[in-house]
This record gives C-alpha cells, sequence and structure tokens, in this order.
C-alpha cells in the first residue's frame, strides 16, 4: 500500500491538474468510478495506473477485478496520499492516470458526420463538460473546441462528462474559421444557438448534417463568427427569463436534433 504523500509518484500525480504538465506528459487525471469505469471500459489501453483506497475496492470490487483482468497496474493507497493525488475536495477512492488520445478535424470530418458541436471560446470547465456528456447523450459524433477554450483534459472538465470523453470524439485547438470553412465544405451546415436568432427552434431543419455552434458563457457568439453560420437559432423561453445557461442551451438544441440525426 502506498502512504507516503510526499513520495515522487504522489507529485507526478498530482502536477497533472496543471495544463502546462498534461500538455507536456501527454497524460491526465480521471477521478472517481464513473470516469474511471469508462476509461476501463473505452481506453484500458491507454491507462498507465490506477489507484484504489481500501474501501473503493470493497466499494467498487466489480471495476477493480475488471481492471486487473485488462492486465492494469492496480495500487492501492490510503485515503491521504488519495486526496493528495486528487484536485477534489472528497475523493472517491478511485483514480486513473490516462494518456490523451489527440483527435483531428480531418479524423471527423472523413466520416461523415451527422451531428457535431462546435464550442467557441467556452471557458467554464463544468458547461464544457457538460455539453461532452450531453453531445455523448445524444448521439453526437464529435465535439469541436476551439482555442482560446478551456482545456478538456482539466480535472473539473473530465469530471463533468462522466466518462463520455471516452465515447466520442474530442477535438481542441481548433481556429473558429477555419473550422467553419471546413464544415461548410463537408456540407455541414452550422446553427449558431445565440439569443437574437430569429429562427425559432422547433423551426430549424435539423434533418441534414449539422452543427451547432455554441459561444462564450458571457457574451455569446462573437458577430464574426454567429453571422457565418447557416442560420441562427433561437430557444424559444418565457419573456420572463432573461436566458439560459449554455449547457441547458446545448442539451436542448441537441435533444431537438437527435431523432432526426440517428442513424439506423
Amino acid at each position: 500500500m502506498l502512504t507516503n504523500v510526499r513520495s515522487d509518484r504522489v507529485k507526478s500525480v498530482r502536477s497533472l491538474s496543471r495544463r502546462s504538465v498534461r500538455e507536456r506528459t501527454g497524460r491526465f487525471v480521471v477521478d472517481g468510478p464513473q470516469g474511471v469505469r469508462e476509461a476501463i471500459r473505452y481506453a484500458a489501453a491507454r491507462i498507465d495506473d490506477l489507484y484504489v483506497t481500501s474501501a473503493a475496492i470493497e466499494r467498487h470490487n466489480d471495476l477493480v477485478a475488471a481492471a486487473q483482468d485488462v492486465g492494469l497496474h492496480v495500487h492501492e493507497v490510503d485515503d491521504a496520499v488519495l486526496a493528495a493525488m486528487s484536485d477534489t475536495e472528497s475523493p472517491q477512492g478511485l483514480l486513473a492516470v490516462v494518456a490523451a488520445q489527440p483527435h483531428t478535424l480531418e479524423g471527423v470530418l472523413a466520416d461523415d458526420p451527422r451531428l457535431v458541436v462546435l464550442l467557441s471560446n467556452v471557458r467554464d470547465p463544468g458547461n464544457a463538460g457538460t455539453v461532452i456528456r450531453g453531445a455523448d447523450a445524444f448521439g453526437a459524433d464529435a465535439v469541436l473546441v476551439t482555442d482560446g477554450s478551456v482545456d478538456v483534459l482539466s480535472p473539473k472538465v473530465v469530471r463533468s462528462t462522466a466518462g463520455s470523453l471516452f465515447h466520442l470524439p474530442v477535438v481542441t485547438g481548433l481556429d473558429a474559421h477555419t473550422t467553419l470553412d471546413a464544415l461548410a465544405a463537408h456540407g455541414i451546415r452550422t446553427l449558431a444557438a445565440d439569443g437574437v436568432g430569429e429562427t425559432l427552434l422547433p423551426d430549424v431543419d435539423v434533418s441534414q448534417p449539422h452543427a451547432w455552434v455554441m459561444g462564450n458563457e458571457a457574451w455569446g457568439l462573437p458577430p464574426e463568427i454567429r453571422d457565418r453560420c447557416t442560420d441562427v437559432v433561437r430557444v424559444p423561453i418565457h419573456e420572463r427569463v432573461e436566458s439560459l445557461n449554455l449547457a441547458m442551451a446545448a442539451t436542448i438544441c441537441l435533444a431537438t436534433s437527435a431523432g432526426a440525426t440517428r442513424r439506423p
């Protein structure tokens, strides 16, 4: 059992809370049973190590057994060590170090996607993670993230995805204008979700391949991005409500698309 909170191993795992270290090492942390379970199911070959407390071994023995069955390095640690490795105030007893898997826009487009999400300058980790989870839930083929957005491999984003990060491609570091050009060249309509839109969500055509374009939580989409989209779509809400949270708006838009874009 690992008990030394000052060990180099513990310091190395904890350092992955910093973006610069994640980018340099190509590694990130998955914290909690749901995320770890999905990592084992869908990305076991990319897991370097799994750290588990005694209580978590008893509580999640099926998960630990699944990790051992695929040959993962499972390290039993005490509560203090796991707390030192994690950036959350209440760790749930399981933590994995996983190698990142970079995806490209070209790779996504090569698979002829019918539904994607483009996040432009989205800064809030919870929003970004929830949109990725919603995109997964409603059958999106990929999530595209522009530069200037939050790092999707940060611990808070990873937790918010609840494992969906391992289910669909998430492409990061994109230029918004270049991405819009590429989507258009592949016949993918771009639908800007924005409160100034004249087209109401129930009236938009989502039967053809399309991308929902979502902007920053505070200022939305800049005009130069919004005006380049095929259409600007507004979610109809009661007049006494000023606006919707980004993640909520994205979920509603994705749910609208889900039935029309579901593959046979």
